[in-house]
């Protein structure tokens, strides 16, 4: 009761009353462009219409019409900012904030994407001895995705030229040798002068370049802490393991 007595008190507001409908068309109207692309890509939830609806109408109570007015400006704009790729890419940690080519279509893909899960970043190669970490890689991923670890493969023939092969080659060895589900990006640079802004920073943050392939950056959840591992640390690895459960926790 106590609630219908306040919205009776608002209801018979003149100047409250003015002020919404000024700040519905105000709000309304600016809203209209910035959340068209919204609008037309994806459809309208019942929720969204309804409070569309009683925005609208005049005869509603205008407490309602408010609390409305509000909640369709913040689901238009938490539209808005997923829709778009600046917006995102602002909220991002510099050291995801990098694109690279998917190895199976080369569109390019960003790291942003897994803001706020646990990477671990290794760079791979076919034909090396510690090629047979593919099957422990994907055996982790398999395990411990749902739980936010991301295993990111970077394909390199910077060591021993072991990765001679195109992107289209390593793509369909993976998938038929090892059965790989994990994200791959196309091969790349990790060290020297040459090497990718990712592996760059990675160097810089760890103060440790790869020595060889199947070296692995474990990155945490705010993108900010990084730890890394030789190629001798296998997948299955102790002390690995207690690092991810680690960054998976927090």
């Amino acid at each position: 009761m106590p609630n219908l007595l306040t919205m009776g008190r608002f209801d018979n507001a003149p100047s409250l009353r003015d002020w919404l409908s000024r700040a519905e068309r105000n709000a309304l109207w600016s809203l209209r462009e910035a959340s068209a692309r919204v609008w037309r890509s994806q459809p309208m939830a019942p929720r969204r219409r309804s409070v569309r609806l009683v925005v609208g109408n005049r005869q509603a109570p205008m407490s309602l019409r408010l609390r409305s007015l509000v909640l369709l400006a913040v689901v238009l704009l938490a539209g808005l900012f997923a829709s778009s790729p600046s917006l995102a890419a602002a909220s991002c940690a510099p050291l995801l904030n990098h694109s690279f080519p998917a190895l199976q279509d080369s569109r390019p893909q960003s790291l942003c994407q897994w803001q706020g899960k646990v990477l671990l970043v290794v760079n791979t190669a076919s034909y090396c001895g510690f090629t047979s970490q593919y099957d422990g890689l994907e055996k982790l991923y398999a395990r411990l995705k749902d739980r936010g670890l991301v295993v990111v493969g970077f394909p390199s023939n910077d060591f021993g030229a072991q990765e001679p092969g195109s992107n289209q080659e390593i793509a369909e060895f993976c998938r038929l040798t090892y059965g790989v589900q994990f994200p791959m990006f196309a091969k790349t640079t990790v060290v020297g002068t040459h090497a990718s802004p990712l592996y760059a920073q990675l160097a810089r943050a760890t103060g440790e370049v790869p020595q060889w392939n199947f070296h692995k950056y474990l990155i945490d959840r705010s993108g900010t802490r990084v730890l890394s591992f030789g190629s001798r640390v296998k997948p299955d690895d102790r002390e690995l393991l207690a690092r991810i459960e680690e960054f998976l926790g927090k």
